[in-house]
Protein backbone atom coordinates (compact mmCIF):
# COMPACT_ATOMS: atom_id res chain seq x y z
CA UNK A 1 0.00 0.00 0.00
CA UNK A 2 1.04 3.59 -0.41
CA UNK A 3 0.83 6.20 1.80
CA UNK A 4 -1.77 8.97 -0.27
CA UNK A 5 -0.22 11.93 1.47
CA UNK A 6 3.44 12.39 2.05
CA UNK A 7 3.59 16.04 2.68
CA UNK A 8 1.70 17.87 6.12
CA UNK A 9 -1.06 20.22 4.91
CA UNK A 10 1.27 23.27 6.95
CA UNK A 11 4.38 23.12 5.34
CA UNK A 12 6.32 26.55 5.36
CA UNK A 13 8.81 27.82 3.45
CA UNK A 14 10.96 30.41 4.66
CA UNK A 15 13.39 32.87 2.67
CA UNK A 16 15.98 34.68 3.83
CA UNK A 17 17.85 37.33 2.24
CA UNK A 18 21.72 37.05 1.42
CA UNK A 19 23.98 39.96 2.89
CA UNK A 20 24.69 42.56 0.25
CA UNK A 21 28.25 43.29 1.79
CA UNK A 22 31.12 43.59 0.04
CA UNK A 23 34.00 44.98 -1.46
CA UNK A 24 34.28 48.76 -2.34
CA UNK A 25 35.17 48.91 -5.68
CA UNK A 26 36.66 52.57 -6.63
CA UNK A 27 38.37 53.64 -9.95
CA UNK A 28 42.03 53.90 -8.44
CA UNK A 29 41.70 51.08 -5.85
CA UNK A 30 39.86 48.18 -3.84
CA UNK A 31 38.96 49.36 -0.35
CA UNK A 32 36.65 48.79 2.68
CA UNK A 33 33.34 46.81 2.81
CA UNK A 34 30.22 48.20 1.45
CA UNK A 35 26.64 47.30 2.32
CA UNK A 36 22.52 47.97 1.48
CA UNK A 37 22.27 50.20 -1.12
CA UNK A 38 25.76 51.04 -1.93
CA UNK A 39 26.28 47.71 -2.94
CA UNK A 40 22.99 47.20 -5.02
CA UNK A 41 24.62 50.44 -6.66
CA UNK A 42 27.83 48.89 -7.48
CA UNK A 43 26.41 46.01 -8.77
CA UNK A 44 24.49 47.89 -10.92
CA UNK A 45 27.43 49.49 -12.46
CA UNK A 46 28.99 46.54 -12.97
CA UNK A 47 26.21 44.69 -14.85
CA UNK A 48 26.03 47.57 -17.03
CA UNK A 49 29.24 47.92 -17.63
CA UNK A 50 30.34 44.04 -18.27
CA UNK A 51 29.12 43.09 -21.74
CA UNK A 52 28.14 39.82 -21.74
CA UNK A 53 29.41 36.73 -22.65
CA UNK A 54 33.07 38.53 -22.93
CA UNK A 55 34.67 37.67 -19.75
CA UNK A 56 35.50 33.92 -18.87
CA UNK A 57 35.24 34.99 -15.16
CA UNK A 58 31.68 35.84 -15.26
CA UNK A 59 28.84 33.33 -15.99
CA UNK A 60 26.55 33.42 -19.42
CA UNK A 61 24.07 35.23 -17.36
CA UNK A 62 26.27 38.00 -15.71
CA UNK A 63 26.18 41.37 -18.11
CA UNK A 64 24.82 42.93 -20.62
CA UNK A 65 25.01 42.76 -24.39
CA UNK A 66 25.40 45.89 -25.95
CA UNK A 67 27.79 45.46 -28.95
CA UNK A 68 26.06 44.23 -31.17
CA UNK A 69 23.40 47.29 -31.12
CA UNK A 70 26.02 49.51 -32.77
CA UNK A 71 24.87 50.27 -36.29
CA UNK A 72 21.16 49.39 -35.69
CA UNK A 73 18.08 51.86 -36.47
CA UNK A 74 17.59 54.07 -33.17
CA UNK A 75 14.01 53.16 -32.61
CA UNK A 76 15.15 49.54 -32.51
CA UNK A 77 18.15 50.45 -30.04
CA UNK A 78 15.45 52.38 -27.81
CA UNK A 79 12.84 49.58 -27.78
CA UNK A 80 15.44 46.77 -27.03
CA UNK A 81 18.14 48.69 -24.54
CA UNK A 82 15.22 48.92 -22.44
CA UNK A 83 14.19 45.22 -22.51
CA UNK A 84 17.86 44.60 -22.18
CA UNK A 85 18.79 46.55 -19.19
CA UNK A 86 15.67 45.56 -17.40
CA UNK A 87 16.48 41.70 -18.03
CA UNK A 88 20.33 42.28 -16.69
CA UNK A 89 19.09 44.21 -13.60
CA UNK A 90 16.81 41.79 -12.71
CA UNK A 91 18.80 38.63 -12.20
CA UNK A 92 20.06 40.33 -9.27
CA UNK A 93 17.46 39.34 -6.30
CA UNK A 94 17.72 42.76 -4.45
CA UNK A 95 16.47 44.49 -7.44
CA UNK A 96 12.64 44.48 -7.61
CA UNK A 97 11.96 46.60 -10.64
CA UNK A 98 13.26 48.89 -13.42
CA UNK A 99 11.29 51.94 -14.61
CA UNK A 100 11.22 55.89 -15.60
CA UNK A 101 12.89 55.27 -19.14
CA UNK A 102 13.89 58.26 -20.36
CA UNK A 103 15.55 58.61 -23.61
CA UNK A 104 17.72 61.47 -25.39
CA UNK A 105 19.86 60.85 -28.38
CA UNK A 106 22.73 62.87 -29.31
CA UNK A 107 23.84 62.43 -32.64
CA UNK A 108 25.15 58.51 -32.20
CA UNK A 109 24.57 58.48 -28.46
CA UNK A 110 21.75 57.82 -26.43
CA UNK A 111 21.34 58.77 -23.03
CA UNK A 112 19.73 56.52 -20.78
CA UNK A 113 17.73 57.39 -17.39
CA UNK A 114 15.89 55.37 -15.30
CA UNK A 115 14.98 54.26 -11.44
CA UNK A 116 15.95 51.11 -9.97
CA UNK A 117 13.65 49.98 -7.37
CA UNK A 118 15.88 48.21 -4.67
CA UNK A 119 14.91 46.32 -1.34
CA UNK A 120 17.35 48.84 -0.13
CA UNK A 121 15.21 52.03 -1.77
CA UNK A 122 15.14 53.49 -5.24
CA UNK A 123 18.54 54.32 -7.22
CA UNK A 124 18.37 56.70 -10.04
CA UNK A 125 20.45 55.65 -12.76
CA UNK A 126 21.94 57.19 -16.48
CA UNK A 127 23.81 55.14 -18.56
CA UNK A 128 25.08 56.29 -21.94
CA UNK A 129 25.43 54.20 -25.53
CA UNK A 130 27.50 54.51 -28.15
CA UNK A 131 25.10 52.89 -31.82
Amino acid sequence: MIPANLLEDDLIIETEVQSSRTYGLYPDKIQGYITDADAVWQAVYKMLNTEKYEYPIYSFDYGIALEDLIGKDPDYVVIEIERRISECLLSDERISDVTDFEFEENGDELHISFLVKSIYGDLNVTKEVTY
